[in-house]
């Protein structure tokens, strides 16, 4: 059950207030300069000196300017706008919002799940679904109030990646990597990832291929990753999948992989700017290791997609610095992903973190 809306008192330093009006769904801050530079908005007369009282009615009484931010992992927009001073005939006061979602009240959770009065498929393949999710009954094209990601019926395996848990920083040297993570990758039966072949089959998902080279050793698919609401471009998502089985992680990399990742480079910057208009440098592009499947992706999010879970050092290596080590490799012998120690974190509940962290309390790292 929802709770009544808390406001805290206003915080005063200086000229200027801050307040925070606190619901089961957002967070708002509100600051009002007591003083401000008057070229930051058209619409700003005479300022008051000092703070105005916030409150419910203060807010119905904002009038939007611009939207100054938006942060799509935070869940937060900054909007500038004004406020009068008494509500009715004061002066129009230069203020800013910043609304944010609240995150779940973790004892009514199944509660909340029931009140879903609508909901609507992105995508559905094999045990895995997205769904957008209305709470309320309100216009047909509004903004859906959730994202749903369902996985049914799920294994030990996802319940252990989506558990929360402590990590350990792992060295993962070619020795390391031959006898504990090369063995672990083989022992993964082709169901594990049937998801993906499914989409490389053209099974699932083949209305929303963006991009393919069908080549059996360097080809890939370009498609949205389901984290993606095709909506927003701040969010936006893509994936390019690796046709050939024999590449399933960044350690499979060779020298003769160059052409493969300058196509998904070229041409993903290509689908960008033809469809969404977005410029070279407008892209990042990363790789995980260790990554959630393995056969061989790249993840490909706008720049401006910041923070995300897993884009950290120890976590995400740039397709730029993984193509610049490829390019200064030796011809002949192991080749450098094969000679590197690579360094990265590994949850507790990971398949590999009892070994990895047996071996490293036995040579002590």
């Amino acid at each position: 059950m929802e709770g009544p809306t808390q406001s805290t008192a206003p915080q005063t330093s200086g000229t200027g207030s801050v307040s925070q009006t606190r619901t089961p769904s957002s967070s708002i801050s509100v600051y009002n300069p007591g003083s401000i530079n008057r070229n930051t908005i058209s619409s700003t007369q005479s300022l008051p000196v000092k703070a105005i009282p916030m409150d419910l009615e203060a807010l119905h009484s904002f009038l939007l300017e611009r939207v100054l931010d938006q942060d799509p992992v935070t869940r937060s927009v900054t909007l500038l706008g004004t406020i009068r001073s008494d509500q009715t005939s004061g002066p129009a006061v230069p203020t800013i919002v910043t609304l944010q979602k609240t995150p779940f009240d973790q004892d009514h959770l199944l509660e909340r799940l029931q009140q879903l009065e609508r909901i609507q498929t992105i995508e559905g393949n094999d045990i895995y679904h997205w769904v957008l999710g209305w709470f309320g009954q309100g216009p047909l094209f509004s903004s859906a109030d959730v994202k749903i990601n369902i996985i049914s019926p799920a294994t030990e395996d996802h319940i252990r990646k989506h558990s929360s848990q402590r990590h350990i920083m792992v060295r993962e040297t070619p020795d390391l990597y031959a006898q504990i993570t090369k063995p672990y990758i083989d022992s993964f039966p082709p169901s594990r990832t049937q998801w993906v072949l499914n989409i490389l089959d053209h099974v699932t998902e083949e209305d929303q291929i963006l991009f393919e080279d069908p080549s059996p050793t360097d080809g890939f698919i370009i498609l949205p990753d389901l984290k993606w609401d095709r909506k927003n471009l701040d969010t936006l998502y893509l994936v390019a999948i690796a046709h050939s089985p024999s590449v399933k992680s960044i350690r499979d990399l060779r020298k003769s992989h160059l052409s493969m990742l300058y196509s998904i480079r070229r041409e993903a910057l290509r689908v960008a700017k033809a469809r969404w208009g977005i410029g070279r440098g407008g892209l990042r592009f990363y790789i995980h290791y260790q990554p959630s499947y393995y056969r061989f992706h790249v993840h490909i999010v706008t720049v401006e997609y910041s923070n995300l879970s897993r884009m950290n050092v120890g976590e995400a290596h740039l397709l730029e610095d993984v193509i610049s080590l490829l390019e200064t490799d030796v011809n002949d012998g192991p080749t450098i992903f094969e000679r590197m120690t690579l360094t990265y974190v590994l949850g507790e509940l990971h398949g590999l973190h009892d070994a990895m962290k047996h071996h490293g309390e036995m040579e002590q790292w």
